[in-house]
């Protein structure tokens, strides 16, 4: 089982690079860790916000689950939304 990619969001947020980011990793990846740091959001309904952005940006093919302020984004071959 190859390791899970692990990004971590900051003050800058969702930023267009961070986007890019993130798409440009699920080229050879299926599943990506994303950490929110406190900085970034202020709490769990902002952190939410976020993830429901970040995977609009991303296409319908992904989805996610969030546990905690740990957002775990899943690509599939097909349309899921």
């Amino acid at each position: 089982m190859k390791p899970v990619k692990r990004f971590q969001m900051g003050k800058n947020g969702l930023s267009d690079e961070f986007v890019e980011q993130i798409r440009s990793a699920f080229k050879g990846e299926e599943v990506v860790k994303i950490s929110i740091l406190r900085s970034a959001c202020r709490d769990k309904k902002d952190a939410k916000k976020i993830a429901d952005d970040l995977v609009d940006m991303l296409g319908k093919k992904f989805i996610y689950k969030m546990v905690g302020y740990v957002l775990t984004v899943r690509r599939f071959r097909k349309e899921m939304r």
